[in-house]
């Protein structure tokens, strides 16, 4: 099982280490299994969070995630992506970027630097909308009652969520219009491009937040409509044809997965700087991780791990939350990766803790529920 998930992270990273290798020689490969554990440990709440949403889809839709989307992953998001913000923030065309990004890597590193600010409040945004509408929604099984519990009464109110991400991105700018004040206006267009990109990142998940819903929705009616079509189908003796309309609904889910993969990117792609401003050795460095987080999305919906441990999926958007925090603080003030990547880790492991509790408490309970039902059997026997 494990082989087989994971098959293909093996042989990208064999063939990644090979290619840093003869790239970048020894210090290359350091570079690139560096940068792969970082994306890993940064990304791990990703993996969690979008095997919520692939636990929907067969196994045909998990395939073309593990493959197709990987390759979205990697040279879109952490090939492609970097250029194309150099490109729009220096206002040059994209072959000038790419020739930037590969000769004269000094500059291209502090222009996407520069960029930070833009990147981290859209992300920033993007990521906090996730966390407030999980924190705000009533569910049933609940990790850290005390604190969920009220905001899910909190939750009733309407767009209480965008109001606070709203809130947060004020005091965030208003921040930078301060810090701007106090030496002589140096940073007022950061303060606008933070309220300007914070804003986009909110209009986007909104966007994104409604088709999913739709898709969602549209992915339970075909499924209805595939049971009655199949039933209809048994009688009449006809061929089964609804998969089709499921595969339309996967489709849209696959997409909306992939700009939640983007999200998640942007701590990864602006924290490898830290590490090297080689593109290529980045680009295989986070390609490798990006193939482990998804090769483990797949493993935890295959094996059921969400279903088993019931607090992972809150442990995964408390990180969430964090990373967004965390981000909008990286406008001013810079955080180490490590940092970043171990309060993810430390959340989710502790969910998981917990969930390992709850279900030794549970079965404890069936025991003494079973060993009650026979002391009573015996009883009415005798």
């Amino acid at each position: 099982m494990v082989l087989k998930t994971f098959g293909w992270s093996f042989a990208v990273t064999a063939l990644g280490l090979v290619a840093a290798v003869l790239y970048g020689g020894w210090e290359g490969f350091g570079v690139v299994a560096i940068l792969s554990i970082l994306e890993i440990s940064l990304s791990f709440d990703n993996a969690v969070v979008n095997a919520g949403i692939l636990k929907k889809m067969n196994a045909f839709w998990q395939r073309i995630f593990l493959t197709v989307g990987v390759l979205i992953a990697v040279f879109g998001m952490r090939l492609v992506f970097p250029v194309v913000i150099v490109a729009i923030s220096a206002k040059m065309g994209p072959i000038e970027a790419v020739d930037l990004a590969l000769n004269n890597k000094d500059h291209y590193q502090e222009l996407v630097t520069d960029a930070h600010p833009a990147i981290a409040a859209f992300g920033g945004m993007f990521l906090l909308m996730i966390f407030l509408d999980f924190i705000f929604e009533d569910r049933d099984i609940q990790w850290l009652r005390w604190i969920e519990r009220p905001l899910a009464k909190l939750g009733k109110v309407d767009m209480l969520s965008v109001c606070i991400a709203l809130v947060v991105l004020l005091v965030t700018a208003f921040t930078f219009a301060t810090h701007a004040h106090q030496h002589g206006g140096a940073h007022v267009d950061k303060a606008q491009t933070v309220l300007i990109s914070g804003i986009a990142g909110l209009i986007t998940y909104m966007v994104v937040g409604g088709l999913s819903g739709y898709f969602e929705d549209k992915l339970e009616e075909d499924e209805e409509r595939e049971h009655e079509e199949e039933e209809q189908a048994e009688r009449e003796g006809k061929p089964k044809s609804a998969v089709l309309m499921a595969g339309k609904a996967a489709f849209f889910m696959f997409l909306y997965l992939e700009v939640l993969d983007a999200s998640f990117s942007f701590d990864g792609v602006i924290g490898a700087f830290a590490i090297t401003n080689d593109i290529v050795l980045m680009a295989l460095g986070l390609g490798i991780g990006a193939m482990y987080v998804r090769s483990l999305t797949v493993y935890l919906v295959r094996q059921g791990t969400l279903d088993d441990y019931v607090y992972l999926e809150h442990g995964a958007h408390y990180a969430i939350g964090a990373l967004a925090v965390i981000l909008m603080v990286t406008i001013q003030y810079e955080i180490h990766e490590i940092i970043t990547g171990m309060v993810g880790v430390l959340l989710i492991g502790w969910s998981f803790l917990s969930s390992v509790r709850r279900n030794r408490a549970l079965a404890a309970a069936e025991r003494k529920a079973q060993g009650s039902d026979e002391k009573t059997e015996v009883s009415s026997g005798v």
